[in-house]
């Protein structure tokens, strides 16, 4: 999906945005439901493969005079990206998708305060941290204490992958840098995702359930996303992104059948609401 040049308007760019997440959160429940015939590395490889090739085709990148600094923050964002992406997969291919997604917002929440100037940054913090242990009450004994480690992974390379993005936007002008990026994230996902994908009989079936994923978690929110911070700053939009647990969780119950008790709903909100404040301190400048 190109991304349209026409600005629009904030109504429309809210719309935009909430329906990127519902697309992304739509993903990882199908993403769940595609494990029994796709492997979490070969699902990182198709949804970054068929995303490269994409935005290769639509953008048509530069590469020629792209100096060092543009290759080490094109490298940068593909490393995070796909470390982010594989510790997800793995991650809810054993513990739900709603509280995954919750535990993993743990990482821009902790970058947020550590790059706070302001003492409420702290309180959100710990709202959040608050919301963590009321999740506690779903099992983590075995498989579960792993999906677990692998999620809070997940979090630190999204706070890496932040970082990354940010650093892209500061040296490309342009769309450039994420396309290359996303190429150099396809050839790193290359080395598991391949032996993953081979390990299994390759079928429609496969190829329909990775082609699935990757339009409805990178594509479409992406091409969204790019529409919808043309009609909003970026601090606003960060706080769409706190319907993150509430989405994935919807989803998650919808197409993978991961209901969730009230306990955990209610850990989810405090985590939710811990983002949103940290978003919108963001967006008033005291973040």
């Amino acid at each position: 999906m190109v991304p349209s040049a026409r600005p629009v308007s904030l109504r429309a760019a809210l719309i935009l945005a909430v329906a990127a997440q519902l697309s992304f959160s739509a993903g990882s429940g199908f993403a769940v439901k595609a494990f029994e015939v796709v492997g979490p590395s070969a699902m990182v490889l198709f949804r970054t493969g068929l995303s490269a090739v994409v935005l290769l085709v639509a953008i048509r990148p530069r590469v020629r005079g792209l100096g060092r600094e543009g290759w080490a923050a094109a490298a940068c964002y593909a490393l995070s990206m796909v470390v982010m992406n594989t510790f997800f997969y793995e991650a809810i291919d054993r513990i739900p998708v709603g509280p995954a997604v919750t535990i993993e917002m743990l990482g821009p929440l902790v970058l947020s305060v550590v790059l706070a100037r302001v003492w409420r940054a702290w309180l959100w913090a710990a709202l959040a941290l608050g919301g963590v242990a009321m999740l506690s009450g779903f099992d983590l004994a075995g498989a579960d204490a792993l999906g677990t480690a692998l999620i809070l992974a997940a979090g630190a390379a999204w706070a890496s992958y932040i970082l990354c993005t940010r650093w892209v936007g500061r040296v490309f002008r342009n769309a450039d840098g994420f396309a290359i990026g996303m190429a150099l994230a396809a050839l790193a996902s290359l080395p598991r995702g391949l032996p993953d994908l081979m390990a299994r009989p390759i079928e429609w079936e496969t190829l329909g359930w990775g082609g699935l994923v990757a339009l409805l978690g990178t594509l479409i929110p992406y091409g969204l996303e790019m529409v919808a911070l043309r009609g909003m700053a970026p601090a606003t939009f960060a706080v769409t992104t706190a319907l993150a647990p509430a989405s994935a969780a919807l989803f998650g119950w919808l197409i993978a059948g991961q209901a969730l008790g009230w306990w955990a709903a209610a850990g989810m909100a405090l985590v939710t609401a811990a983002s949103a404040g940290a978003a919108l301190d963001e967006a008033r400048g005291l973040g």
